[in-house]
């Protein structure tokens, strides 16, 4: 969302839709681009958003079509989430309505004469529902102010969320050449950027890029040694009672790691494609209206999840692109609050996302993509530069650079600065045994075979091929597994050596010629052990923003911590009551403004971030009541 205000009348110079943001959405200014697009957008162009989650995409779309006449319709994928965002805008006064498969005929019935009668301000479709005469029918009988085609990069077939029905939107512009139309997307590479435009028919769209940039996230990524037990860790010493989401590739390790949370006193649900559609459901309206909990959840969860105080989007498993971890990342802290990113990483994940590819069923131009999004995810992970100037510059926005280079201060190898090493010889012991498995006797094997073979154990494997036989054997015991596995990680990471086939094999690549025969120095980062990162602070909570009647953060301090925990029980009650999530009623940043400013009028209440007309005249005495009962001392939580 934006930036808000209550609304008194139109100020002179003031344009309708300032007043608009003003008035419905509580907030003083636009932020970023914004105003650009809107203005652009209501004076009937076309555009390409690429902005942030978090930072205001709907309102590029809402505004234009409160201001401009007719109906907004907006093209989502979101079935599941369409009735909360439609809740969330009639909490603030938008007419707002959907039409889609969870409908009963009376039901959309009603919406659809809404629709003609020039009842809604904004009507939802999913994207199939354009491939219905019926609908396009419906249309063609409506006024319609703009089309918003949301999670646009779902037309990109190179992206990480493909959708067929998004090719077919390109229709749009050919039977409504009149109305404007808005595509946008939260993440896209310069290519997929492109790729939107073109498939969507939106050649002469006017493009708007926002900074990438999310500077309340804190970007971590960690070793992996015990991943259940470091996610624990992390989220009872940092996120103890915050609502997060867990990432895991594969069904199964999100059950386990949901039940493993539950039985550590953690509050955790599974999400995934295997539950029944009940459950999904449940699980999904339990995160939305309840504090504190965790999802534990397969990829397939979170896409369009409107909610603003999630605090942590963790991964147990490798994410195959960095468009895929920048947008599931970008989940948390939509309220701009300090949130945190957390991934754990190891070399098994190297092994299995080089397999997937390699065993898939694209043709070559497909892996040979899907290995170059990988082999850019492990660069985010082994850099020893700022993981925040990496991500930018890898959506194609290079920050500027100081003496030392570009520190953002916020993510692990600013606030923890990590040591590099020379890694020469150990990686020539690694790629030497590969040789010698390959020259002398024909075999390939994979990289914990290769661990034993450098520390000099004799298993079962070993002695099965008699392979304490090769020169290579017991030649690595200065080093402990932990680091053996760390170096053919970033092996495989510098492109020096691939797995190969369904069993993960190790090969090596031509640039390993240059290694064995010295004439290339491998340098390689030098993980961190946990207590090491305790020590140095490596677990600090991020920082937040600055204040003033915005969407940044206002610190809050610690003895108003128990006014803000009972404002937000009070907002759980009243969300209780009416059946929506909690952040329909009020956001966690606009209660802290409260407990911060302790506002004694409507008209001081009015002044805060995010209480808009609606919400002032719904909420605002009984919001003043509560914080006056917390003030006195009657109902403060003791």
């Amino acid at each position: 969302m934006l930036q808000e205000s209550a609304g008194g009348a139109q100020g002179a110079g003031e344009s309708e839709a300032l007043h608009t943001l003003r008035r419905v959405f509580g907030y003083d200014a636009f932020r970023g681009e914004q105003g650009q697009i809107i203005d652009h957008v209501v004076g009937g162009g076309d555009a390409v958003v690429l902005m942030p989650t978090g930072g205001g995409k709907s309102l590029c779309y809402q505004i234009p079509a409160l201001v401009r006449p007719g109906t907004g319709v907006v093209i989502s994928p979101l079935i599941a989430l369409m009735q909360d965002q439609v809740d969330a805008l009639r909490a603030l006064g938008v007419r707002a309505g959907f039409i889609n498969s969870t409908l009963d005929f009376e039901e959309r019935r009603v919406v659809e004469a809404e629709f003609l009668a020039g009842e809604l301000d904004l009507l939802y479709l999913a994207p199939e529902r354009l491939r219905l005469e019926a609908t396009a029918s419906l249309l063609e009988r409506g006024k319609i102010s703009l089309f918003a085609i949301d999670e646009a990069h779902c037309v990109s077939q190179w992206g990480h969320d493909f959708r067929p029905d998004y090719l077919e939107l390109a229709v749009l512009g050919e039977r409504w050449p009149e109305v404007p139309r808005i595509a946008l997307t939260a993440t896209a590479t310069p290519d997929t950027h492109r790729e939107i435009g073109q498939r969507l028919g939106m050649p002469s769209a006017r493009s708007f890029v926002a900074s990438f940039d999310r500077p309340n996230i804190q970007y971590r990524i960690v070793p992996k040694r015990d991943p259940r037990k470091q996610l624990l860790r992390f989220v009872k010493e940092e996120h103890a009672g915050d609502a997060g989401i867990v990432y895991c590739l594969s069904r199964n390790s999100v059950e386990r790691t949901a039940e493993f949370l539950s039985g550590n006193g953690v509050e955790a649900v599974p999400y995934h494609a295997g539950l029944d559609a009940g459950t999904r459901a449940a699980h999904q309206a339990r995160f939305l209206r309840e504090d504190g909990l965790v999802v534990v959840a397969t990829i397939a969860f979170g896409m369009g999840i409107d909610k603003p105080d999630v605090r942590f989007v963790a991964h147990l498993d490798l994410p195959k692109s960095v468009e895929g971890y920048y947008q599931e990342t970008g989940r948390a802290g939509r309220d701009g609050l300090p949130s945190t990113a957390w991934l754990a990483y190891g070399l098994q994940d190297v092994v299995q996302q080089r397999k997937l590819i390699e065993s898939g069923e694209g043709d070559q131009a497909f892996q040979r993509r899907a290995r170059g999004h990988l082999d850019a995810m492990l660069a985010l992970c082994e850099t020893v530069r700022c993981r925040r100037g990496e991500l930018l510059a890898y959506f194609g926005q290079e920050p500027e650079q100081g003496a030392e280079g570009y520190r953002c201060g916020n993510c692990d190898t600013c606030l923890t600065p990590p040591e590099t090493w020379d890694a020469t010889v150990p990686a020539q012991k690694v790629l030497s045994a590969v040789v010698r498995l390959k020259r002398e006797r024909g075999q390939k094997f994979g990289s914990g075979h290769i661990v034993d073979l450098l520390l000099g154990r004799k298993t079962a494997k070993v002695i099965q091929f008699d392979h304490d036989a090769l020169t290579v054997f017991g030649i690595g015991t200065e080093l402990g597994e932990p680091e053996w596995r760390g170096v053919v990680r970033q092996l495989l990471a510098q492109g020096l050596m691939e797995v190969e086939g369904e069993h993960g094999t190790l090969v090596l690549t031509d640039a390993s010629a240059d290694v064995l025969r010295g004439a290339r120095e491998v340098r390689m980062r030098k993980d961190v052990l946990p207590a090491q990162q305790a020590r140095s602070g490596g677990g600090q909570r991020s920082r937040g923003g600055g204040g003033g009647r915005s969407a940044a953060a206002v610190d809050l301090p610690e003895e108003l911590q128990p006014v803000f925990d009972a404002l937000r029980a009070w907002r759980a009650e009243r969300a209780r009551e009416q059946g929506v999530p909690a952040y329909v009623v009020f956001h966690d940043a606009t209660l802290r403004e409260v407990a911060v400013r302790q506002p004694g009028t409507l008209g001081e209440l009015g002044e805060l971030p995010g209480v808009g007309e609606k919400k002032l005249a719904t909420y605002g005495e009984s919001l003043l009541g509560e914080l006056g009962r917390l003030l006195d001392g009657e109902g403060a939580p003791g």
